[in-house]
């Protein structure tokens, strides 16, 4: 058994998903999930062996702490406890602060927290969790990555907002990005796929998932990005809305909205299953697009223009293309979505290869068109995020 495992932990306001990942070859060795954290139904389920276990969590409060209390004893159950090196975890924003994956310390961690104010709904969390996990595992050291860290290299141009640059010095409002370690895996990836030097290439990597980013990667770093301040801005998702007007703001609250159901709203009602009025997931708007649903089909067609439209924007930053990649839950699986941009894109010469499209699904990767005019490839590549983590966390051992 290999004596490089990192237990992996993503720790969300009310979940919390682990995985044992073998730092060599990306495996995850165990998986699993906490959920509904503070409500009756809390449970925790893993996978091991190809055997799935659930039980249920209970206690009032500290559920991450329970869960993680859990996790110490199944790692111990099953063997894997001897051969974790590492703890590492998922943190969403490391503001400007963090732009390398880091060893965490109380300093860290507190600065974590400090930038709550950026991601109040996951940097708080991230700091439950990493607190719960260095009482459980006190013996191990533990590292922080970064959803934002990746984006760091972006230029002043591209993460300037045109707003008074007061903002920008007071509150630290410019663009961040997210999916940094996705858009960093599959770029890495396709270098190694298509025989070229990461340093010597670029890629355009589209991440479309529940939340979808695109990324301009030139030599291997992040020079522009769809995400924003927040992972509200960019690309139309599943509930979010993505780019839009900010007098639509002042507009709704002049009639009486407030803050709170403005942006509820926008993050929560709006994307797929705004659009279409039926759901915010890409199958079942898929499904009922076929079915003649005329929301789901206008719901497709937003989609799929606004990711074309980013990709074709995003040749600017480049000063070549090697490729346009896939990744994520529907970048991933999706042909007719896939499909929809390449024909979007015709003007920049690419042709679906429809064989390889529809090879390219459930995990495996491969190229599904290209471009003669640009001498680039369209393909699909699914991401690793954990093994990220993993990895960069042996590495500053």
């Amino acid at each position: 058994m290999s004596n490089s495992f990192v237990l992996v932990i993503n720790s969300g306001s009310s979940s919390l998903k682990f995985a044992v990942i073998d730092s060599q070859n990306g495996e995850a060795v165990l998986t699993g999930l906490g959920e509904c954290f503070g409500l009756p139904e809390s449970r925790m389920s893993w996978k091991f062996n190809g055997e799935k276990t659930e039980i249920a969590i209970e206690g009032a409060d500290s559920h991450h702490k329970i869960a993680i209390g859990k996790l110490v004893g199944l790692t111990e159950e099953l063997g894997l406890q001897q051969d974790i090196v590492a703890v590492g975890h998922r943190i969403v924003h490391g503001g400007e602060k963090f732009t390398t994956t880091v060893r965490i310390d109380e300093a860290v961690t507190a600065e974590i927290e400090k930038l709550s104010d950026l991601a109040p709904l996951h940097n708080p969390a991230g700091a439950i969790g990493i607190r719960a996990a260095m009482e459980a595992f006190p013996s191990l050291p533990q590292f922080a990555v970064f959803d934002t860290a990746f984006h760091q290299t972006m230029p002043e141009k591209a993460f300037t907002g045109a707003i008074s640059n007061e903002l920008y010095k007071e509150y630290g409002i410019r663009r961040y990005g997210f999916h940094g370690t996705s858009h960093y895996f599959v770029s890495r990836e396709a270098a190694k796929m298509l025989g070229k030097s990461i340093d010597e290439s670029s890629y355009i990597s589209v991440h479309l998932g529940n939340g979808a980013s695109v990324c301009a990667i030139r030599n291997g770093v992040s020079v522009d990005t769809s995400m924003g301040f927040t992972p509200l801005a960019g690309l139309m998702m599943g509930t979010r809305s993505g780019d839009l007007d900010p007098g639509v703001i002042e507009f709704l609250m002049k009639k009486g909205w407030s803050p709170e159901r403005v942006f509820d709203t926008l993050n929560k009602k709006s994307g797929f299953l705004g659009v279409s009025g039926l759901t915010s997931d890409a199958r079942g708007i898929l499904e009922a697009m076929q079915e003649g649903h005329e929301g789901a089909r206008l719901a497709f067609e937003v989609f799929t223009y606004r990711v074309a439209k980013y990709i074709g924007s995003y040749m600017i930053p480049l000063s070549q293309l090697d490729a346009i990649i896939f990744t994520g839950g529907i970048g991933e699986n999706s042909l007719d979505i896939r499909r929809e941009v390449l024909n979007n894109l015709s003007l920049l010469g690419f042709v679906e290869d429809a064989a390889g499209n529809a090879d390219a699904r459930f995990g495996a990767a491969g190229i599904i068109g290209k471009s003669e005019m640009l001498g680039a490839v369209a393909m699909v590549i699914p991401t690793n995020e954990e093994f990220v983590i993993a990895q960069q966390s042996v590495e500053l051992l």
